[in-house]
This record gives C-alpha cells, structure tokens and sequence, in this order.
C-alpha cells in the first residue's frame, strides 16, 4: 500500500511564520449556534473565516511573488507542482550557505528537489529565525540549468534573509520553477523513489499561497 507523507506544519491561529509578517486570524464567520436558524431541526454547520498573510505555514511562490509579469498561483502548471519525481538532499547539519556541489553528482531533470537541512526542529521557536540555512546563487543557477521542476526547503527561507536581492528567489522564479519553504519531515522520506505534491488554491493575482505539501511512497 501507498504511503501518504505530510511535509506540512500545522496553520493555526497566531502562527508566526516570519518575523514581521502577522500570524492569521481563525474565527468563525457563522457559528453552528448561530447556523441553527437556517436549516431543518438538528441540522447546523460551522462556515469559517480566516485573514492571513498569503507566506503562512509551508507555502509555495509563484513567479508572480518576484516579477509582476510572471505567472501568480493559478497560472501554475500542474505538471510543476503536482505527481512529480521527487529526490531529497541532505545537507550536513550546521552547514549555512548551501553550494552547488551537493547536487552535481544526480539527475534532477524534471523533479522536485527537497532540500532537507533539519532546520524543522527549530520550528516556532527564536531560534528558527536566526542563521537559516540557505541556497547560494550559484546553486540557483545550477538547479535551473540542471533543469528541477520544483525546489523545496525545511528552512526559513531558500535564500539568506540578509542578502535583499533574494537571488535564488530571483532566478528560480525567473525560470518558472516554483519555490516551497517551510517544509517539514524531510527526513522521513526515501532519497528518490517517491511521488511529491504541493498544490495551491489557484488564486488569481496572488504569487504564495499556503500548500499541503505531502509525498506518496510505494
């Protein structure tokens, strides 16, 4: 039997996710109480409400969180975030500043490559916003030549939040690869050998979204 993976963290109200973006704000639009009054007796249902920053919990960017003109999340193709070929890397722990030699020894044509640093087990706490491991530019530049479809990371971000030019952002995002951070649990999958999945609502004009990030396992 398939293995279902969840590569997500919870989203739940007062999440920070980032330093200075807000945590989202989960209440009830309608309540079940309140719900009562417009159905058969016995019959109630609970209709929600939620304001959130769109970078909350494991999200996916689009090109559109970069460039005005690229694609924003219902302009995804399918065949980018969802069924891919998915191979993990692991990367030494307390190495910062990922390069490229990681990655130069595998086929990643096509796939959807995971970065897996352990940077999750510093989830919601101080630590997990300070000394982040990150891809260097010339990594970037070797995953979009290399060809991925698709790159995720376990970190608070995929470029080092000091540098403003965000250049892996910038590249990846140039070449229509999407990006997935906040990721968790990498290391509970296989190397390669697995399906991966990271699908957003498909919200026009907006460049990230909250996604379920799950991988199957045969």
């Amino acid at each position: 039997m398939p293995q279902f993976i969840d590569l997500s963290h919870l989203i739940e109200d007062g999440l920070i996710t980032y330093t200075g973006l807000p945590g989202p704000v989960i209440s009830d639009h309608m309540g079940r109480e309140e719900s009562r009054s417009h159905y058969a007796e016995g019959t109630s249902f609970q209709v929600g409400k939620i304001e959130m920053v769109a970078n909350t919990g494991t999200y996916i960017d689009a090109p559109f969180h970069r460039y005005a003109e690229g694609a924003d999340l219902s302009g995804l193709k399918m065949t980018s975030i969802a069924n891919l070929d998915g191979i993990v890397f692991r990367i030494d722990k307390g190495l910062r500043s990922i390069g490229k030699d990681v990655f130069v020894n595998d086929n990643i044509k096509g796939k959807a490559v995971l970065v897996h640093t352990g940077w999750d087990q510093h989830w919601q706490t101080d630590a997990y916003f300070e000394n982040h491991p990150f891809l260097t530019r010339n990594t970037a530049e070797y995953l979009k030549s290399a060809g991925a479809a698709l790159v995720g990371i376990d970190s608070l971000n995929i470029d080092d939040n000091t540098d403003g030019s965000r250049p892996a952002h910038s590249i990846l995002l140039q070449a229509d690869i999407p990006i997935v951070e906040h990721m968790c649990r990498l290391e509970r999958l296989p190397d390669q050998e697995f399906k991966f999945f990271a699908v957003p609502a498909p919200v026009k004009g907006m460049g990230s979204f909250p996604v379920r990030a799950f991988a199957i396992v045969e």
